[in-house]
């Protein structure tokens, strides 16, 4: 019977954020960052089989609440992607990570713990994310009515929150999108989905879905990964 999942907290800003938990007892713990924004929606379930295939092969597996996402009692709006990274690095020490998983744009704020082991999926860069969120709006203006443009959402960030896609972002979040990046971290394994990884893009599907044979792949990369380089 596979463990069963459990919340813990870190300490942020002031905050407590949650963690969902499971096989913590094991020599291995990996600190799963999720893909940013409305892609973490579409992918958390599938994230959370991959952890109980961990947990099934005495792994243990962190998915974290990033400040100002999910529960969290800290407002997005707040958040910037060097506030992100501040918190994994907290959440990577308090919960005794050994080594740290990325997701698409969870590889923007992965690096604060270089010591550890760091593997990644699709990683992605920050000006995609941007975008993609900044056509979403656009797309939902025009169907109101309203005439909305890239540019004029630019110059809006720059002076306050904008929402975009659901997500009310401030002025620093914003600015760092556009020009964030991957940071090169050695070493780091990079996975491509498709290749290395069996399954489908779920980040870009209209609704959350499951793939149970995208969380079996991931978990037995990230066991077989983790056994390798310090587990």
């Amino acid at each position: 019977m596979s463990p069963r999942p459990e919340y813990r907290s870190y300490q942020f800003a002031g905050h407590d954020e949650n963690a969902l938990c499971l096989g913590m007892g094991a020599s291995r713990r990996i600190l799963i960052i999720p893909p940013l924004f409305d892609e973490m929606n579409r992918c958390r379930r599938m994230l959370v089989q991959a952890m109980r295939g961990l947990a099934d092969r005495g792994v243990g597996a962190l998915l974290i609440d990033l400040p100002g996402c999910n529960e969290s009692p800290a407002a997005l709006a707040d958040q910037s992607l060097s506030t992100w990274r501040e918190a994994v690095t907290a959440a990577a020490a308090q919960l005794e990570a050994t080594h740290i998983a990325a997701l698409r744009g969870g590889a923007l704020v992965d690096d604060g713990a270089p010591h550890l082991p760091h593997w990644r999926l699709a990683p992605a860069k920050g000006s995609s994310l941007l975008k993609t969120m900044i056509r979403t709006r656009i797309a939902g203006d025009k169907e109101a009515g309203k005439t909305t443009s890239e540019a004029g959402l630019i110059e809006a960030a720059r002076d306050g929150p904008v929402e975009l896609a659901g997500n009310v972002l401030g002025p620093a979040m914003v600015a760092e999108l556009a020009t964030a990046a991957p940071d090169e971290i050695a070493p780091v394994t990079v996975r491509v989905l498709g290749q290395d990884i069996a399954g489908s893009p779920l980040w870009l599907r209209a609704e959350p879905q499951d793939d149970p044979a995208m969380s079996a792949a991931l978990a037995d990369d990230l066991d077989r990964w983790s056994a390798s380089c310090g587990g």
